[in-house]
């Protein structure tokens, strides 16, 4: 697990970085894309570097994280419709090769098991990007998550439905109760995990993360199993990280032409 301490700016390029470089060498690549606010400052570098720099999605397949169980179709807070407006009308990449979990399928757990095929049928996520929840969680993998999960139907904690109640005019209980996710081994199986986070409200989540044991109580800490993960956090969420100096030094150290 390599940890990046770096100002948010910083950290949205290196993760541009990253995808660019992944479709530069192999333009068919998968990407896996998450929702919130962690990564949206990835989306607009991506979306500056199509526009300016010709950078293609052409010939990339993407697979969402999650989506929420029952919101409408026309919904703005539908994962699908989120990353589209935030990522995929501002580049090439087909709207027909952006896939996500059915939210709104009558059999929620075929859906969930067609969507693990899916992934599998594409070859499998090459890079995919993340998020943490203050509890810890990734996707919408919260406490008590098998850390072999598939993708399945999940119950949404109060502080979960609270913290995206952002989302939702502030009003938590206008956010489902329920939604499909990626689980934690599915999560595993992509290539490189890119985890981005930012501000004070994340510094223990991350400090879990990257120093604390593997426990269900903290989800995101079964990523200290994989073994390509890269940690991108500022200074306010890596504020509580015991070994912060060490994760400057190896950073500042590290080649240059190695990347993430």
């Amino acid at each position: 697990m390599e940890v990046v301490v770096a100002p948010a700016p910083e950290l949205a390029r290196l993760a541009a970085d990253a995808v660019g470089r992944l479709l530069t060498e192999r333009p068919d690549a998968v990407l896996g894309l998450a929702t919130g606010s962690s990564p949206l400052a990835v989306y607009d570098e991506l979306a500056r570097r199509h526009a300016e720099h010709g950078l293609s999605f052409a010939r990339a397949q993407a697979f969402l994280l999650d989506e929420y169980v029952g919101l409408p179709a026309d919904h703005p807070q539908r994962y699908r419709h989120v990353i589209d407006a935030e990522l995929v009308s501002r580049v090439d990449l087909p709207p027909d090769a952006v896939h996500g979990p059915d939210g709104l399928a009558e059999d929620l757990p075929a859906a969930c098991a067609a969507y693990e095929a899916a992934i599998a049928d594409a070859g499998g996520v090459d890079l995919q990007l993340l998020g943490i929840g203050t509890d810890g969680h990734v996707a919408f993998n919260e406490p008590g998550s098998s850390l072999g999960s598939r993708t399945r139907i999940k119950t949404l904690t109060r502080r979960t439905r609270e913290d995206n109640a952002r989302f939702f005019d502030g009003d938590a209980d206008a956010v489902p109760t329920h939604c499909l996710t990626q689980g934690l081994a599915t999560i595993m199986a992509a290539r490189h995990l890119v985890l981005l986070a930012q501000g004070e409200g994340k510094a223990e989540a991350v400090q879990q993360l990257v120093e604390g044991p593997v426990s269900a109580l903290w989800p995101a800490t079964v990523l200290q199993l994989h073994p390509h993960v890269s940690v991108l956090v500022d200074e306010a969420a890596a504020s509580r990280l015991r070994l912060l100096d060490h994760y400057r030094e190896t950073w500042a150290s590290k080649p240059a032409w190695q990347g993430l």
